[in-house]
């Protein structure tokens, strides 16, 4: 079952919320930081009339990865091809994608942690010299092809930096890593959108929404057109409060932006008393994917202060136990039943 909070792309949603995406620096809300050294060194690429250096983005999914990259290619007047580590299976795969680029494109790949090691090494090479090595034949017949590639920019996107190994890392000239929006940065981001949308969201309602999105600009967008929804069957061609919070309550989204799972998995570690809960052990008790589980629902409620990663397991902090209005326990140091 799909959740409404859930932050991975859902099924036929890639194309409708691309048209809500910003297509420029001037629309582009938050993440100021990385925005503000990106347009320098665009500048400075653009000044030398050369590719723009390789770029890392990294960070929980639904963040603005996708979008930045977008935004790069367009302040760079450069073609932008797309495609995900998964769909790169064997060296061809990637040999035919490079053989494709030309002078300035943008290579995008996502889920860049998801290459394997032999795609990895036909990368290196590509990315330092801008050279291909094919290797045609086996044993000791076989011959290596050098063709060079025009010069190019990778930029590679991950919601786990740490499977990236150092080699590929480091070949990469900048590194960001994106953060959870402010409920204010999300409100703009909402008020922008329901303008795209045609369905005026008022201010307080934008607020109310950013509240429950968890922080994140993909989760805010799904909602308002969740909301837009309930209005429209009200014959409501403006987003009131109202509308909002009765939409967003009967979507089992709370005012912290929880939902089902997030309680059930706040409750499992609280019911632990204390104790480090380990992740194989989580993900079965919840019938849940240990990816799932690192990657989607524990960014946000680590970064919340709700629970803790450690390396004997995950345990509920004071701010999850006020939440459901109990005493977090005294912690002794005996060894955990759960690691």
């Amino acid at each position: 079952m799909e959740r409404i909070v859930e932050v991975e792309k859902l099924t036929l949603e890639n194309e409708y919320e691309v048209s809500l995406r910003p297509g420029g620096w001037d629309e582009y809300i938050g993440q100021e930081k990385i925005k503000k050294n990106l347009q320098v060194f665009i500048k400075a690429a653009q000044k030398r009339g050369e590719a723009l250096d390789h770029v890392l983005f990294f960070g929980p999914p639904g963040l603005g990865k996708t979008t930045l990259a977008n935004i790069i290619a367009n302040e760079m007047q450069a073609n932008i091809k797309t495609t995900a580590a998964p769909m790169i299976e064997k060296s061809g795969d990637l040999a035919a994608i490079l053989t494709n680029l030309e002078e300035g494109d943008i290579l995008f790949i996502d889920e860049i942690h998801r290459l394997s090691p032999a795609i990895e090494e036909i990368l290196y090479p590509a990315m330092e010299d801008f050279r291909l090595d094919i290797i045609i034949g086996s044993g000791p017949a076989a011959q290596t092809i050098k063709l060079d590639l025009p010069r190019f920019t990778l930029i590679g996107a991950t919601t786990r930096a740490g499977m990236i190994s150092s080699p590929l890392r480091d070949r990469f000239g900048m590194h960001f890593r994106l953060q959870f929006y402010n409920t204010e940065e999300l409100a703009q981001i909402i008020k922008r959108a329901s303008l795209k949308l045609e369905c005026l969201a008022h201010d307080d309602a934008c607020m109310e929404t950013a509240r429950r999105s968890r922080g994140t600009p993909r989760i805010a967008l799904r909602l308002l057109k969740r909301i837009r929804d309930y209005a429209e069957v009200e014959d409501e061609n403006e987003i009131t409060l109202d509308r909002s919070r009765y939409a967003l309550d009967a979507l089992g989204v709370d005012d912290r932006g929880f939902d089902e799972m997030d309680i059930r998995f706040l409750e499992l570690l609280i019911s632990a008393k204390g104790r480090p809960m380990g992740l194989g052990t989580i993900a079965a008790t919840l019938s849940e994917d240990e990816g799932t589980i690192e990657d989607v629902i524990e960014p946000y409620l680590i970064a919340n202060g709700f629970i803790e990663k450690t390396a004997r397991g995950r345990i509920a902090t004071p701010k999850s136990y006020a939440l459901f209005r109990l005493t977090p326990p005294v912690i002794g140091e005996s060894p955990s039943l759960f690691d």
